[in-house]
């Protein structure tokens, strides 16, 4: 992966670290981020674990001519954030022939405490030709 896509950009997800058995990153929550209740909206954290789970999934089997796309994504919110940054960390928790397990905790910098922590599934399916 040479660079990140339009929409992980957007979202404000910036990757920096990827392997094939682990991805690191973080964001920089801001107002851009909230609800109109001013705090960050779920979906922020369920866009960083597909993308997060989805990076190192692909990166695994990119040597065998594939890519990695998700068939669930299951993200817990544990707690309520008002912003700053949070840590993004991704590894596998099996990685198969065929499908992939991917466990990611979003954890905010400053206090060390999980935000969300989401398991992806993932399918390997070759690489468009």
């Amino acid at each position: 992966m040479s660079k990140a896509s339009t929409f992980v950009a957007a979202a404000g997800l910036v990757i920096d670290e990827v392997s094939g058995t682990r991805v690191a990153g973080h964001i920089e929550l801001t107002e851009e981020h909230f609800t109109p209740w001013g705090v960050v909206h779920g979906g922020v954290y369920t866009s960083a674990v597909e993308s997060a789970a989805s990076i190192g999934a692909s990166e695994a089997v990119k040597d065998r001519g594939e890519f990695a796309v998700g068939v669930h994504n299951g993200t817990d919110f544990l707690r309520a954030s008002k912003g700053g940054r949070v840590d993004v960390l991704a590894e596998p928790l099996q990685q198969g022939r065929v499908q992939q397990l991917w466990l990611v905790t979003i954890t905010a910098t400053d206090s060390g405490k999980t935000i969300a922590r989401g398991q992806v599934r993932l399918q390997n399916v070759p690489l468009p030709t």
